[in-house]
């Protein structure tokens, strides 16, 4: 399967205008992203769970292929509620949504919901999804009594196009976050780090994914925030900065790990966008489809001396 590219609007405390704020605005930069080789958006904006399901039905409304992430964060809305909205969303716009969950409140409002204790935390989003997909899927009305939900009567007439198998992601480090998410995500989204430190991570989530019989069927995203200047904050990534072949280069290092998705952090301007895609992108991607039938080993092309590459928050 081909790498797959996913704009990441970034976070700074400075922005005097959040990337979805003008939406005239934003519908010249989502048609840059479409078309510049990326396939999917995230839509994290700080106002809120609400306020990015509202966003998230306009830049698929907006746009014609780009498949948009939804994150969320579980207490704000009740599963019943979730599970009809997400679906209504998922279906009128064919099937391009996504859901990316967080252990994180995206603001003041949301973390009132918060319980306290990190596994406490995992075990609530673990109920949540559960119940996330038997809504999805269920085509009788059912009973939950659980730890943080209860539910009576439980269903919803409109189910989405992909029923409970609409695409879960997840993150994390601890035991507890890779055992819910080697339970539920499809795509699990890496900590930055170095070659070996990223493979690391991918091994034990594949190991937390085959207790559940899933270890096939996880794949790995990456986020990479690529220096153009001045550097955009509030999303940890790689960080990559050089010339375009040399950063190509570095994500092919990374590539080669069997990643299957590059997060692009923070190219926010139309030119930034129009430039990353037209050089960086493009470069990468020509140079996978130059090596398509050769066997990827780990760390083989490793970044060239000068090519600055570090974690970065």
């Amino acid at each position: 399967m081909p790498i797959e590219f996913t704009h990441v609007p970034g976070k700074t405390a400075a922005a005097a205008i959040p990337f979805f704020y003008d939406f005239a605005e934003t519908a010249t930069k989502l048609g840059l992203i479409e078309d510049g080789g990326f396939q999917k958006i995230v839509v994290d904006d700080p106002a809120g769970l609400l306020t990015n399901m509202d966003l998230a039905a306009q830049v698929l409304n907006r746009t014609s292929s780009l498949e948009v992430v939804l994150t969320h964060w579980a207490g704000v809305v009740e599963p019943t509620v979730a599970a009809r909205q997400l679906a209504s969303i998922d279906t009128k716009s064919g099937g391009r949504l996504a859901l990316r969950m967080i252990s994180e409140p995206l603001n003041d409002d949301d973390a009132e919901t918060r319980p306290v204790g990190h596994t406490v935390i995992w075990q609530r989003i673990d109920e949540y999804l559960v119940l996330l997909k038997r809504l999805w899927s269920n085509d009788r009305p059912f009973d939950h009594e659980g730890a943080f939900y209860s539910i009576k009567g439980g269903y919803i007439e409109r189910k989405g196009p992909h029923g409970a198998d609409l695409v879960i992601r997840m993150g994390g480090q601890s035991g507890t976050a890779l055992k819910v998410a080697g339970r539920h995500a499809d795509v699990f989204e890496l900590a930055p780090g170095s070659i070996d430190e990223v493979r690391q991570l991918m091994e034990r989530a594949r190991g937390a994914a085959a207790e559940h019989g899933r270890a096939g069927k996880l794949r790995f995203a990456l986020p990479v925030r690529i220096h153009r200047g001045a550097s955009a904050t509030g999303h940890k990534a790689v960080d990559l900065s050089g010339p375009p072949a040399q950063v190509a280069l570095s994500l092919l290092a990374y590539a080669g790990l069997g990643i299957d998705e590059f997060m692009i952090v923070g190219v926010d301007a139309p030119r930034e966008i129009a430039t990353v895609g037209r050089e960086t992108l493009a470069l990468l991607r020509n140079s996978l489809a130059r090596r398509e039938h050769d066997a990827f080993q780990p760390g083989a092309y490793a970044p060239r001396g000068g090519l600055e590459t570090r974690a970065a928050g």
